[in-house]
């Protein structure tokens, strides 16, 4: 069996943390039998990074990955790698974490294929500067970097202009970009040693107002949801067979609103399927 993980994506979990805390939210992904996370959407202060800390020990879970964008996006104050570099660095020596995740791109680059271009080759010193500290930074994928130019995917553009920076493929936007998720990890093996876990679902329609034709229409286009794994379309058994045959690390579980249901039901259901499908060799 490969040496691949699986663990949770902790944006499911960003209001389970403002509930309950970091250390009592770690040690229920504990409970559910997770042993390694991806820190993100949440405020990375001492006191933070302290409970990540010790909950790790206690619990025995690997931090997989910390997140981090390149430049604070625009409206926001958070931390950024260009602006906060040796106090994300020394946040990841802190929690034992050798990647680096970047979520997405700033919002106003979206559309413009120079102006991401220029943001990816930035982001590229930004992986070879933070080698010399052995930390891998990764980019995270939605749909819009499927967006083709001259038949060419922009994330296959991206991926042919760097070397040092690493890809976080999110099979669910893929799917939503119109790409294979299966034949995306394909194309990047060797690029990609983090995968977001997540389905993708065909949702009900709400039908209280067919009158109004503008509303239905985008009830009717926008009723995508995201899914409990096995509670959606995708093939999630052979994007896992593709994902380790290259190189996949952590596959990590998300859903990035579960519809009322609490988070830790809808990873314990996520986490059973896997089982399910002969993979509780990698939890």
């Amino acid at each position: 069996m490969s040496s691949a993980k699986i663990g949770v994506q902790m944006f499911n979990l960003k209001n389970k943390i403002e509930e309950i805390g970091v250390y009592e939210t770690m040690r229920t992904i504990h409970e559910l039998g997770y042993h390694y996370v991806e820190v993100t959407q949440i405020q990375m202060t001492s006191e933070n990074v302290s409970e990540l800390r010790s909950a790790s020990i206690d619990f025995n879970i690997k931090i997989a990955a910390i997140s981090a964008p390149l430049d604070s996006m625009p409206g926001s104050q958070g931390e950024s790698l260009t602006t906060d570099f040796d106090k994300i660095v020394s946040d990841c020596k802190t929690l034992d974490c050798n990647f680096i995740r970047i979520g997405m791109m700033p919002v106003n680059l979206m559309g413009n294929k120079s102006k991401a271009m220029e943001y990816i080759a930035e982001a590229e010193k930004m992986a070879e500067r933070l080698k010399q500290h052995n930390i891998e930074l990764y980019y995270h994928n939605h749909h819009i970097e499927f967006e083709k130019y001259d038949g060419q995917a922009l994330l296959d553009i991206m991926k042919e202009q760097t070397s040092n920076l690493g890809f976080e493929l999110d099979v669910h936007w893929a799917q939503r970009g119109g790409a294979n998720p299966i034949e995306v990890i394909n194309r990047f093996a060797g690029r990609v040693a983090l995968i977001h876990l997540k389905d993708y679902r065909v949702g009900q329609i709400d039908l209280s107002d067919l009158k109004d034709m503008s509303n239905f229409m985008n009830k009717f286009t926008g009723n995508i949801e995201f899914a409990e794994l096995g509670k959606g379309n995708l093939d999630i058994k052979g994007i896992l067979e593709a994902g380790l045959t290259s190189g996949v690390q952590y596959f990590l579980i998300e859903q990035d609103d579960t519809y009322g249901r609490d988070p830790f039901d809808c990873l314990k259901e996520s986490g059973d399927y896997l089982r399910q499908l002969g993979y509780g060799e990698l939890f």
